[in-house]
């Protein structure tokens, strides 16, 4: 099993920058990891995610330029720096790990438990 926690969330004024964080520990077998968030009455939509082999990123056009995606394999953390935060970015954000670095949420097996991200406008 993966535990993942997240941290980091919390207010900010549209405009202002966040900076969540995600522990993994236990079996830390996973290939890659992302970040997904869900608003309220939406779909879980993906954010961005990282493959650990090349280190290589992907992101969600709405947030290319604005967001990034950093991982420490060492400390098994990842990490996504957020700024320009518009108040559409308003969502809960859950970190998942998975063998594959896909937009898709079945690539992934384990998740957080998620964090909420309020943008006030």
């Amino acid at each position: 099993q993966v535990q993942l926690v997240e941290s980091g969330g919390g207010l900010v004024q549209a405009g202002a920058s966040l900076r969540l964080s995600c522990a993994a520990s236990g079996r830390t077998f996973s290939y890659a990891m992302g970040w997904f968030r869900q608003a309220p009455g939406k779909e879980r939509e993906f954010v961005a995610a990282i493959r650990w082999t090349d280190s290589n990123t992907y992101y969600a056009d709405s947030v290319k330029g604005r967001f990034t995606i950093a991982g420490d394999n060492a400390k098994n953390t990842v990490y996504l720096q957020m700024n320009s935060l518009k108040p559409e970015d308003t969502a809960v954000y859950y970190c998942a790990a998975g063998r594959v670095a896909g937009s898709e949420s079945n690539a992934y097996a384990y998740w957080g438990q998620g964090t909420q991200v309020t943008v006030s406008s």
